[in-house]
C-alpha cells in the first residue's frame, strides 16, 4: 500500500510504492484541424552544430547577455527578488520529495470509478475486506457532489457513468439506497435514462452480478486474436491501453459469467419491468450502422462457434496476457487492464493463488493511496519515469547544479529503467532495435516515445559519472524514437501509424479513445529533443516541424492531446520549434504569442477547463488559472523571446503570488489528460514542476541559448513546456536552422486567425 506523506513515502527505496500526498472564462473559439500553416519548411535547411561542454551551455538573458545565477536575467543585483525566492523554496521543496532511489512520483488521481471497480472486483472475486470497503466509501462519499452526483474532473458536470458506478459501490458498502445523498444519486440517474443509457463497461460491470443482461452488450469474440496485424480491427489496430484491456475481455465475454448479486438496482431504472428498452439503429448507410449490425451478427455467431477454434481462441487470448504480466504482477502499469486481465484468468481456470493472480491482486493493492484521514483512493496508473524526468528538468533550469547528487541519483535511476526489449510497438517496426523510457515502474512492453523524449531532455542537463554510460542510453533512445516516427511526419505516444478509424466505431469503444495518432504535444518533445542532440537539420526532423505547422489552429494554438488542452499543446510547440531553429518572427510563432495574450486570465495566470475537449468555441485556453497551465503558457513566451513582455511578467507575478509558504502550489484542477474529455488527470506533481521549470528560465534564461526577440532568428534550441537544462553531458547540442529560409517566410493572416 502507498502511504500518504509529503516526504519519502518508501525510505528504502522500494519502486513498488510511490511519494503520494493528499488530494487537494469567457468564448474563444479555436476548432481543432486547422489548415497547412505559412512558411512549412521545403528544400534542404542549413544547420550547424556546436560543441557543449561538461558544464554546459551558458544561460542568457533576454538582451543576449550571460545571466548571472542568482538574480533574474537583466535584473539588478542586491536582495532576493520575488522570483528568486519563490525558486530558492520550491527547490528546496521539491528536493525533499525525492525518493531515496532516486525517483519522484506524486499522486494520479482520475475519478472515482477507479474506486468503485476495485470493490466491484473484490466482491466478484469473493475477497472484499471491511477495512478496505470502509475506506473506499469514505473517498467516494467525500467526491459527491450536493446534487448527489459525481463528476470525472474537479468543477466538471455530472457525469452518469461515475455516479451510477460509485451508487453501485456505496451500496456494497452497506450505505441504504433510501439514504438522502444515495436518493438524490439514484433519482438524477433515472432522469438522466437509467443504467440503460451507461458506457458498456459500466454495464459490463453490471452483468457480472445480473443487474444487466450480456444479450445488451456488444459481443467481443475471443477469435479477435487470431487476426493478423494486416487485417482490419486487428488486436494491433487499438492503441496499447485499448487492446490490454480488449483482450482479456474478449474472455469475458465468451464466458458471460454472473455472480450472485447482493442487492437489486430496480431503483436504477427508469422502468425497472423494462430495464433494456430497445434502441433504433442508425441508419445502414452509415458507419454506426454498419457496425451495429455487424454486432447483430457476431451475436448470432456466438451460438454456432466451432468449440474447438473458441477453446484455441480463448488459450491463445491467456498466452497472450500471461507473456504481458510485467515483473510486478501487473498490465502495462494501469488499473483497467489489470483487473480485466484477472477476472478472465479466474474464468479459464487459474485459481486466487497461482502466482500469476496473486501477483496481479497484489500489484493492485499498490495502486492504493491511504490517506490521513482514512479514506483509500485508487489510482490508474503510476507516473514515476515522467514525474522524475520532470522534476530533473525543473531542478536543472532552476540552477541546481549539473552534477548535484540528487539530479545524478535521478539520473541514475532513469537510466536503470531503460527498456532495452522487444515490445509490441515491434509489431509495426519489426526491424527497429529497442531503446526507450516507459511511464511507469514496470512497463517493459509499452515504453513511450513522450517518456523517452524528456527522459532524453533530462539526461542532457546532468553531469553523470559515468558519461559512456549515459550516451549509449541516449543514443538507443534517440534511434528508437526516430525508428517510430509515422508515415505523416509526427509521432503518436506508443506506436507508429496507430491510425485506423474503424476501432473507434465499434460499438464497444464508447469509453473514450481507443487509437493512437500522432500528437502536436508528443511530435514538439521528439523534435524538440532531435535538435537538443544536434539533429535539427535531419530530414526527419524537419517532417515533424511541417506536421507541426499544418497542425496550428487557425486562432494560433495547437491541440493537446496528453494534456489540457489548447495552453499545453501550444506551451509544448513553440519551445521546440524555437529549438529547432524557428525564429521568433515567424508567423505561426507571433499567431501562437498573440493567441497566448488573448486568453490570459486577469489575474495573471492561464487555466483551460476539460470541457475545451467538448466545446473549443466556449472553453479552448478558458479556465480558473491554474499554476501549470500559467507555467505551459510561460514556456512558449519564453521561448518566442516574450521575456520582457507584459504577458509574462503577469504570468511570474500570478506563480509568485499563488506559491505556499512550503515552496509548493495547490492545483485541484485536472490539467492532464488520458483520453480526451472521457478521462481526466490530476498528476500532483505538474503544480510543482511546472512552475519551478517556467521560473527557472525566465530567472537564469533559455537553456541550450537564448531565443531573439520578435524581430530576430532564434539564436539556439529552446526546450518544451517539460523540458528545459542545465547541461551536464557532452553531447552535439541543438544548432539552429538556418535562419533565413523562415524569416523570409511572410503572411496575411491576422495574428489571431481572423483574416
Amino acid at each position: 500500500m502507498t502511504a500518504t506523506t509529503d516526504g519519502p513515502a518508501n525510505p528504502g527505496g522500494d519502486p513498488t510504492s510511490g511519494n503520494t500526498e493528499a488530494a487537494a472564462g469567457g468564448p474563444q473559439e479555436v476548432p481543432h484541424g486547422g489548415g497547412p500553416g505559412p512558411g512549412a519548411p521545403t528544400g534542404s535547411v542549413r544547420s550547424r552544430s556546436r560543441s557543449r561542454s561538461q558544464a554546459g551551455p551558458a544561460r542568457r538573458g533576454a538582451d543576449g547577455e550571460p545571466a548571472t545565477a542568482g538574480r533574474p536575467a537583466g535584473g539588478r543585483p542586491g536582495a532576493p527578488s520575488p522570483v528568486e525566492d519563490a525558486v530558492a523554496r520550491a527547490t528546496a521543496h521539491l528536493l525533499t520529495r525525492q525518493d531515496p532511489a532516486g525517483w519522484w512520483k506524486g499522486d494520479l488521481q482520475t475519478n472515482v470509478t477507479m474506486d468503485a471497480e476495485d470493490l466491484l472486483l473484490r466482491q466478484y472475486l469473493g475477497i472484499r475486506d471491511e477495512p478496505t470497503t470502509r475506506a473506499a466509501a469514505l473517498f467516494i462519499r467525500g467526491e459527491q457532489g450536493a446534487d448527489g452526483t459525481w463528476a470525472t474532473f474537479h468543477g466538471g458536470p455530472p457525469d452518469l457513468n461515475a455516479t451510477i458506478e460509485a451508487y453501485v459501490a456505496l451500496r456494497l458498502a452497506g450505505d441504504p439506497p433510501d439514504a438522502p445523498h444515495m436518493v438524490r444519486a439514484s433519482a438524477w440517474i433515472r432522469a438522466r435514462g437509467g443504467i440503460a443509457s451507461a458506457r458498456v463497461f459500466t454495464r459490463i460491470w453490471l452483468a457480472l452480478f445480473g443487474w444487466w443482461s450480456w444479450d445488451h452488450l456488444p459481443e467481443l469474440p475471443p477469435e479477435l486474436v487470431f487476426l493478423p496485424p494486416w487485417v482490419p480491427l486487428n488486436i494491433y489496430d487499438f492503441g496499447c491501453w485499448a487492446r490490454q484491456t480488449i483482450v482479456p475481455l474478449t474472455v469475458v465475454s465468451a464466458h458471460r459469467p454472473v455472480r450472485p448479486a447482493p442487492f437489486a438496482l430496480d431503483e436504477l431504472h427508469t422502468d425497472a419491468r423494462d430495464p433494456h428498452p430497445a434502441r433504433p439503429l442508425a441508419s445502414a448507410g452509415s458507419w454506426d450502422g454498419v457496425f451495429q449490425r455487424m454486432d447483430k451478427v457476431l451475436h448470432l455467431y456466438r451460438k454456432v462457434a466451432p468449440r474447438r477454434l473458441r477453446g484455441a481462441a480463448m488459450r491463445s487470448a491467456a498466452r497472450w496476457i500471461i507473456e504481458r504480466q510485467e515483473n510486478d504482477g501487473c498490465w502495462g502499469g494501469i488499473q483497467p487492464p489489470a483487473v480485466y486481465s484477472v477476472i478472465a484468468l479466474s474464468l479459464l481456470g487459474y485459481d486466487l493463488e497461482h502466482p500469476v493472480m496473486r501477483a496481479g491482486l497484489e500489484s493492485l493493492d499498490r495502486f492504493a493511496v491511504w490517506r490521513e484521514d482514512g479514506a483509500r483512493m485508487i489510482e490508474a496508473c503510476q507516473s514515476p519515469v515522467w514525474d522524475t524526468c520532470l522534476a530533473a528538468i525543473a531542478l536543472a533550469d532552476a540552477g541546481l547544479p549539473a552534477d548535484h547528487p540528487a539530479l545524478v541519483a535521478a539520473a541514475d535511476w532513469m537510466l536503470g529503467e531503460e527498456i532495452t526489449k522487444i515490445g509490441d510497438w515491434a509489431v509495426r517496426r519489426p526491424r527497429l532495435a529497442p531503446g526507450g523510457w516507459a511511464f511507469e515502474f514496470h512497463n517493459d512492453n509499452y515504453p513511450d516515445i513522450d517518456d523517452t523524449a524528456e527522459v532524453v531532455l533530462a539526461l542532457r542537463r546532468i553531469r553523470h559519472p559515468d558519461p559512456a554510460r549515459m550516451e549509449a542510453a541516449i543514443a538507443r533512445g534517440v534511434s528508437w524514437s526516430l525508428g517510430m516516427q509515422s508515415g505523416n511526419g509526427a509521432w503518436g505516444a506508443f506506436d507508429a501509424d496507430n491510425t485506423s478509424p474503424l476501432p473507434n466505431r465499434l460499438p464497444f469503444c464508447d469509453f473514450g479513445e481507443v487509437i493512437d495518432p500522432p500528437s502536436a504535444d508528443v511530435t514538439a518533445h521528439v523534435v524538440e529533443m532531435l535538435a537538443v542532440e544536434g539533429r535539427a537539420g535531419d530530414p526527419r526532423t524537419w517532417r515533424g516541424i511541417e506536421w507541426l505547422l499544418a497542425e496550428q489552429e487557425p486562432g494560433g494554438a495547437w491541440f493537446g492531446r496528453w494534456g489540457t488542452n489548447y495552453v499545453y499543446g501550444t506551451g509544448s510547440v513553440l519551445p521546440a520549434l524555437a529549438a529547432a531553429g524557428i525564429p521568433a518572427s515567424h508567423p505561426a510563432v507571433r499567431r501562437a504569442v498573440a493567441w497566448l495574450e488573448s486568453v490570459q486570465n486577469d489575474d495573471g495566470g492561464w487555466g483551460e477547463d476539460q470541457r475545451s475537449y467538448r466545446d473549443p468555441e466556449r472553453w479552448a485556453g478558458r479556465g480558473d488559472s491554474t499554476p501549470s497551465q500559467t507555467a505551459w503558457a510561460l514556456l512558449a513566451l519564453l521561448a518566442a523571446g516574450e521575456r520582457d513582455g507584459k504577458a509574462v511578467e503577469r504570468g511570474i507575478g500570478y506563480l509568485t503570488d499563488t506559491q505556499r509558504e512550503d515552496g509548493s502550489w495547490d492545483e485541484p484542477h485536472f490539467t492532464g489528460t488520458g483520453f480526451p474529455w472521457d478521462f481526466s488527470i490530476n498528476y500532483h506533481l505538474y503544480r510543482q514542476v511546472f512552475p519551478l521549470t517556467a521560473l527557472g528560465r525566465y530567472l537564469h534564461g533559455e537553456p541550450f541559448g537564448s531565443p531573439a526577440g520578435p524581430s530576430g532568428p532564434a539564436a539556439g534550441a529552446s526546450a518544451t513546456a517539460s523540458s528545459g537544462t542545465g547541461g551536464g553531458s557532452t553531447a552535439p547540442a541543438a544548432a539552429p536552422a538556418a535562419a533565413d529560409a523562415w524569416s523570409a517566410a511572410s503572411d496575411p493572416v491576422d495574428p489571431l486567425g481572423e483574416a
